[in-house]
């Protein structure tokens, strides 16, 4: 994984991503924190930028990174970013939703197809329309990195059709859109922070839990889990937040030094992911779990179950959200 991103980096500099370092540059360590351990892709990500800013600045800055929530969950970190006392978190966008509700929109059941949608929805006018956003309450955002498509796994027995969901024990992200996803479903939906799952997992308080492959191999799951079914239910990017009142600290040019590496670390961190996702779904099925897919038919029933939660949620994330994302999806589809 660090010769590809070494790689990756090398041609994004090649390209001409990276401009020469300006001459308004102080000297400067940057926090960054996040949920996930550091094998998953987002520390290729985070890697990229760190040899970015380095190139960038001359060795002015050094980028100090933090792993699996030991600075607190993400929505911890995040709040500590508006208040100024840490720069940055690498964060999925559910847990902020109390902060910012017009990102519920990406917690919506079965929103994207496929990959190449969510990458043209983020690096396009949506997605610039949710940064302004963010702005308000006091957060840049750099980039959207991948967080990827979620699926469930369980303790209890493999999810083929929509009744076999019916009372499992499901622990979900920290926002009423999953909450509500998962009770329509059937399930006892459980809030609960990323930090505390695995211990609930273990200790049999939760039955199961949703996630991309790649975070299900890097939390080692497998060894709390018995089945892996393929729900592709959701797909949540990370955010690269920093923070707005320490933005407003620094000139032009280490802002765009800031974005560039962020960037370059989106590219490097979505490559990597996505190479790793089917390396991860084979490793979690070498040690133990049962793996399978799910029917057309029964997909298209569990889709529809949960239809309902679009129109539930219009009011909390904005019904001109909604639309906004359904016309440049239609777009990006050519409807």
């Amino acid at each position: 994984m660090k010769n590809l991103t070494k790689l990756t980096l090398t041609t994004a500099i090649a390209a001409g991503l990276a401009l020469p370092a300006a001459a308004e540059i102080s000297n400067r360590t940057i926090t960054v924190s996040n949920g996930v351990a550091e094998s998953h892709p987002v520390g290729n990500g985070i890697e990229a930028m760190r040899e970015c800013m380095t190139e960038r600045t001359d060795g002015a800055w050094t980028l100090n990174a933090f792993w699996s929530s030991a600075l607190g969950d993400d929505l911890t970190a995040t709040q500590a970013l508006r208040s100024g006392t840490q720069e940055m978190v690498v964060t999925s966008t559910s847990p902020l939703v109390g902060i910012e509700p017009a990102l519920g929109v990406f917690d919506l059941p079965f929103l994207f197809n496929d990959a190449a949608e969510a990458d043209a929805v983020l690096d396009g006018p949506f997605g610039d329309m949710i940064n302004e956003m963010m702005v308000d309450s006091g957060l840049v955002n750099l980039a959207w990195w991948e967080n990827g498509f979620r699926n469930l796994t369980n303790s209890v027995r493999p999810v083929t059709r929509l009744e076999d969901f019916e009372e499992m024990r499901v622990r979900v992200m920290q926002n009423n859109i999953f909450l509500d996803t998962f009770q329509t479903l059937g399930t006892n939906a459980t809030p609960m922070a990323f930090g505390e799952v695995f211990t609930a997992l273990e200790t049999g308080a939760i039955d199961a839990q949703e996630n991309p492959y790649v975070t299900i191999d890097t939390s080692k799951f497998y060894e709390v889990q018995e089945y892996l079914s393929a729900t592709q239910h959701a797909y949540t990017p990370f955010m690269v937040l920093f923070s707005g009142p320490i933005w407003n600290t620094y000139s032009e040019e280490e802002q765009q030094i800031l974005v560039d590496c962020a960037v370059i670390g989106r590219d490097v961190q979505r490559s990597v992911g996505r190479e790793l996702s089917d390396q991860s779904l084979a490793r979690v099925q070498e040690e133990g779990m049962q793996f399978n897919e799910i029917a057309p038919d029964e997909m298209m029933r569990i889709r529809d179950a949960v239809a309902s939660v679009y129109e539930r949620s219009a009011e909390t994330i904005g019904q001109d959200v909604i639309d906004a994302m359904m016309m440049e999806l239609a777009e990006i589809r050519g409807e």
